[in-house]
């Protein structure tokens, strides 16, 4: 099988990215540069285990978990269909948390998934900690072998607890922030999505019949965790500012900031108070 071979059959497949995912998959499986596999299309390789991720990334299964690895803002996460795949969108809210949190901070994280939220923010803050809360004991476990090859283990409180039932965080802890990306998809549009997500867990994609369960239940239930400056900060659909700003206004939080990614789309939300009462 040539790196040609499988562009063709990823391109067929309706893949966008097919020549970077072949790439890839040869250098996982054959040891050969990504970036040097594009110079000699035509060479043969013979590998049972890159023509059996070849078969599976043609059926659109994704290419992240094949790899068992991926990189997110500067830092590298294993990845499995135990976690919904980190993306690039997810790091607009990684460096908001970076700027907004204050000297020595505490924040939350939950439905961490990967760890990767939280982990990359105590990796280019080492003054801050975390508790990271996670329904789901081998999604957790993942989180926690993510912390330690990020070196963060130690700053990394894993708390296994479901965000929608419990209460999640420890009695007698004040957090500066609350962050997450929580699922926020609406059910009847989960079947419509690119055929990759099919293989994502789908309970971390279902936000309920508006999308908005999640969010509801964290700021209606979580915000006596926060200290008196403390904020919210969320991952949220593109068209889900003004029910956040909704959400938060009907909770006390008269500050509501909305951030656009580079595709100059609603993002991230941060949630706080003013003294003034008024929003910003």
């Amino acid at each position: 099988m040539t790196y040609r071979e499988i562009c063709v059959l990823f391109f067929d497949a309706g893949i966008e990215s097919a020549a970077w995912d072949a790439a890839l998959l040869i250098e996982r499986f054959c040891g050969e540069s990504a970036e040097r596999v594009p110079l000699d299309a035509a060479r043969e390789y013979d590998s049972p285990e890159l023509a059996a991720a070849v078969k599976k990334r043609a059926e659109r299964y994704p290419l992240q978990y094949l790899l068992g690895e991926w990189q997110f803002y500067r830092q590298t996460y294993e990845v499995s269909p135990d976690c919904l795949i980190p993306r690039s969108d997810t790091e607009i809210l990684v460096e908001e948390a970076i700027k907004r949190l204050p000297p020595n901070a505490l924040f939350a994280d939950l439905c961490t998934g990967s760890g990767c939220i939280a982990i990359s923010i105590l990796a280019e803050r080492p003054d801050t900690r975390a508790a990271a809360v996670e329904k789901f004991p081998k999604t957790l476990a993942l989180a926690e072998r993510n912390a330690v090859r990020n070196g963060v283990r130690e700053r990394f409180e894993p708390i296994c607890a479901d965000v929608l039932r419990e209460r999640c965080l420890p009695d007698g802890m004040q957090f500066d922030a609350i962050l997450s990306n929580p699922p926020y998809i609406k059910r009847e549009v989960l079947a419509t999505l690119a055929p990759e997500l099919a293989s994502e867990p789908t309970v971390a994609l279902d936000g309920g019949d508006d999308g908005l369960i999640f969010y509801r239940r964290i700021v209606e239930t979580r915000a006596e965790k926060l200290k008196k400056d403390g904020f919210f900060l969320f991952e949220i659909g593109f068209d889900q500012a003004e029910d956040l700003r909704r959400i938060g206004a009907e909770a006390g939080f008269d500050d509501c900031r909305v951030i656009r990614d580079f595709g100059g789309n609603d993002r991230v939300v941060m949630l706080g108070r003013t003294s003034r009462g008024g929003s910003a």
